[in-house]
């Protein structure tokens, strides 16, 4: 018998524009050879350029979006991107608190590429409390560890290990500390657990074509999980995808700001 394709849900907000939150989830999802799913947490108005408005789901919707879905479906994985305010952070954990063994990759999404904030300063403590004790793996970048941690950001690879090693105390039990901020021509990744850390090495690609590119990491993680690879094998499959995605953006022409990246780089030609 053939086995069945597994189930990711991503709980997130919408991008209008496609390039990221749940639209790059899904696309992601599908591009990693697995069915996609969606419970929205948040409306925005935005496009390349920037988000101009947020409209936040009632938390009590959320919930029952996540019902719906774990009542009919078996879930292979569970995304969390865009929380938005403490309420929303407080149904999420309630809904999978019980889910023992389902792989969830929490991507802590702050603010938004052109600098609009899009979590309430109130909810960074229900997130660090409520989220972080189920995360199979956190995938913060540089500005939203500092932020979880409440310090400045690391600015080289001892910095990224110790923030990392810290972040892994408040409760995941994995952390993917992403350096794409850091300077240079290297966009390493540290992975660190109870068994130690590991670095997962990148080449900065110069373009403005960067939207997105979180939210499909940790999109690509979920779905490699989802598919039973232990988590190291996970970073490197999804690290991989997205370095393929970056490199082929410019292929796309969408918005005059940060563009998209090409979530079907290996499967259009």
């Amino acid at each position: 018998m053939t086995e069945a394709i597994a189930n990711i849900l991503s709980i997130a907000g919408s991008d209008p524009s496609g390039g990221a939150g749940i639209q790059a989830d899904l696309k992601t999802f599908a591009a990693r050879g697995t069915y996609g799913m969606a419970v929205l947490t948040a409306l925005t108005a935005q496009n390349t350029q920037g988000v101009s408005g947020v409209h936040l789901v009632p938390p009590t919707f959320v919930a029952a979006q996540i019902a719906d879905i774990f009542g009919d479906i078996r879930v292979h994985a569970v995304k969390i991107g865009m929380i938005a305010s403490a309420e929303i952070a407080e149904a999420v954990a309630r809904a999978l608190s019980s889910r023992r063994g389902l792989p969830i990759v929490v991507d802590p999404v702050m603010v938004a590429k052109g600098g609009a904030s899009l979590l309430e300063s109130q909810a960074v403590e229900a997130l660090t409390r409520r989220l972080l004790p189920l995360a199979t793996v956190l995938t913060p970048n540089l500005p939203e560890a500092a932020a979880l941690l409440g310090e400045p950001e690391a600015i080289d690879r001892a910095g990224m290990e110790d923030q990392a090693m810290r972040l892994l105390a408040l409760g995941p039990k994995a952390v993917l500390l992403k350096g794409g901020h850091l300077p240079g021509g290297q966009s390493p990744d540290v992975l660190a657990t109870t068994d130690g850390q590991r670095w997962f090495e990148g080449v900065r690609v110069l373009t403005r074509n960067t939207h997105g590119t979180g939210c499909s990491l940790s999109s690509a993680i979920a779905a490699e999980l989802g598919k039973g690879k232990p988590l190291a094998d996970a970073v490197a499959a999804a690290k991989s995808f997205i370095a393929g995605a970056v490199r082929t953006s410019d292929a796309l022409a969408v918005g005059s700001g940060h563009g998209p990246l090409h979530h079907f780089h290996a499967l259009w030609t």
